[in-house]
């Protein structure tokens, strides 16, 4: 019998994650800290076992109750940090934000330099499923390069490049337009590692001048302004959701031996 959500256990710190409260990360400094009490005993073990719904959670003295779920999408502006805070005090996500609302994670990141569809959520698992690289999603991005290029080269990065010993693949690349000295392409890809659009173009000596992020799986940026951000519908939080499982199903997984 598949166990019930009150009686599975959890570690602490993903309880607390899993409530909405805080990151992870987040959650294991507050536990490290002496400041997390678990049904009225302090904890330090990030790993204590937790029953959601039966134990009691206080931080700080002040209980923990499951928030409301949460899903956002931003559009993210150039030059803004996908992170909670930065030591040098430059300008993040979380300044775009309405600070009223429950806490909320990045679902992935787009680097500094990279704008566009950034989804955020309080819904850990969620999140987990979206980044998970088996998932498949399709991430289409619309990039401006500084040069003019024509389809042979969107076919070469959809052949695959070899950069500092890992191949890097486009799932599709098409040309949308090109000028005298730069255009423009459109690059989908199916799974996600560091800078992987910027450092395919870079084996060819091609500068990326801009990167924008259009569309995850079915949602797309739209017309959301820049620096703005809105709750998804529930029709887009079901097309994800469906997305997905139809993602999971075409994944072949490995046969227990």
């Amino acid at each position: 019998m598949k166990p019930t959500e009150e009686s599975r256990k959890i570690g602490l710190a993903r309880a607390l994650s899993k409530l909405g409260f805080c990151s992870r990360s987040q959650a294991a400094t507050l536990i490290r800290e002496g400041r997390v009490r678990l049904n009225g005993a302090q904890r330090r073990d990030i790993e204590t076992p937790v029953r959601l719904g039966r134990d009691r959670i206080e931080v700080d003295g002040n209980p923990v109750a499951a928030e409301s779920r949460v899903y956002l999408m931003l559009n993210k502006p150039r030059g803004v940090l996908t992170t909670a805070s930065d030591e040098k005090g430059r300008d993040t996500i979380y300044s775009l934000v309405d600070k009223e609302m429950p806490w909320v994670a990045p679902v992935g990141r787009l680097d500094k330099a990279s704008e566009g569809l950034l989804l955020l959520t309080n819904d850990s698992e969620w999140g987990a499923r979206i980044s998970d690289p088996d998932s498949h999603l399709d991430k289409i991005y619309h990039v401006q390069v500084g040069a003019r290029v024509d389809q042979t080269l969107a076919d070469k990065l959809a052949q695959g490049v070899l950069a500092d010993g890992d191949l890097l693949r486009a799932k599709r690349a098409l040309v949308l337009r090109a000028g005298e000295k730069n255009t423009w392409l459109e690059i989908v890809l199916d799974e996600g590692k560091n800078r992987q659009i910027r450092r395919m173009l870079e084996q060819f000596g091609i500068e990326v001048l801009r990167l924008i992020r259009v569309a995850i799986g079915p949602l797309a940026l739209g017309q959301l302004a820049k620096g703005k951000s809105r709750d998804l519908t529930i029709e887009e939080k079901d097309a994800v959701d469906c997305a997905l499982r139809i993602s999971r199903r075409k994944t072949p997984r490995l046969e227990k031996r």
